[in-house]
């Protein structure tokens, strides 16, 4: 069982050849942490490894003190209470958002336990419930990041892994979905490790975060910290300046509304 004084993620020098040289990182159950870094960095090796996808030289990862290397997806990482949003778009766009959900929810689970599932990502994602008969390729862009994010949900996972959220979103649409991790934290209890590239969307939502380049783990820190890093500003936020104050304005912004 989790305790207080441990992080519920661990991750101990983690190589992947070629990609990954020695990160290591840990979540706290309740956290929404962040890993960024520019294209090319490790971010989605990191997750894929992290999720039995990528193959792991070296390292481990342990989820709530279970050693959890090379798990993947099928082999019982769902059932472990970890879920992967990743970056490539997994809804079927001919199926109904009901049916999206429902997809790889076990065929011999009576009907009140699927139901209870969905009105979970329901009451989290109500956007969803009014769209719930709606061929998935019909929603809105926003929406259909949103239908990913529910599909991991359905799994009542106690930790959710997400690749690049903001991949592919013009930026006005990609700061409002992103926003939605720190309520769905926050409204589901779930604990959010989140890769991504844009760190401005990134860093507005997190407790802390973690930098990576070419495949090394190069600064980590609290929020705070990140932004009041020169060498973090200018590299991942293109200043030094007014883009890292507007930032810390929205910080305050949403610590004051949660």
């Amino acid at each position: 069982m989790w305790s207080a004084d441990r992080p519920l993620l661990e991750v101990h020098d983690l190589h992947v050849d070629g990609a990954l040289h020695g990160v290591s990182l840990f979540v706290r159950e309740g956290e929404v942490v962040c890993v960024v870094g520019p294209n090319g960095a490790g971010k989605s090796t990191l997750l894929h490894a992290m999720s039995g996808l990528a193959p792991v030289s070296r390292g481990r990862v342990l989820f709530d003190d279970r050693d959890i290397t090379g798990v993947g997806p099928a082999d019982g990482l769902r059932s472990a209470g970890v879920a992967l949003v990743p970056q490539y778009r997994t809804i079927f766009p001919e199926m109904t958002v009901r049916e999206n959900l429902t997809l790889g929810l076990s065929p011999h689970r009576d009907r009140a336990a699927v139901r209870a599932r969905l009105g979970y990502a329901y009451d989290v994602f109500p956007r969803l419930a009014a769209q719930a008969r709606r061929a998935a390729g019909d929603l809105a862009v926003a929406d259909r990041r949103v239908l990913e994010l529910a599909r991991a949900l359905v799994w009542t996972p106690r930790l959710i892994l997400i690749d690049e959220l903001s991949a592919g979103l013009p930026p006005a649409l990609a700061a409002p979905i992103v926003a939605e991790l720190r309520r769905l934290s926050a409204d589901a209890g779930v604990t959010i490790l989140l890769a991504e590239q844009d760190a401005r969307h990134a860093l507005a939502v997190s407790d802390r975060g973690y930098v990576l380049a070419l495949g090394r783990q190069v600064f980590e820190g609290t929020r705070a910290e990140m932004l009041a890093s020169v060498a973090v500003r200018r590299s991942l936020l293109g200043t030094a300046g007014p883009d890292s104050t507007r930032l810390r304005r929205h910080d305050r912004g949403a610590a004051e509304a949660r």
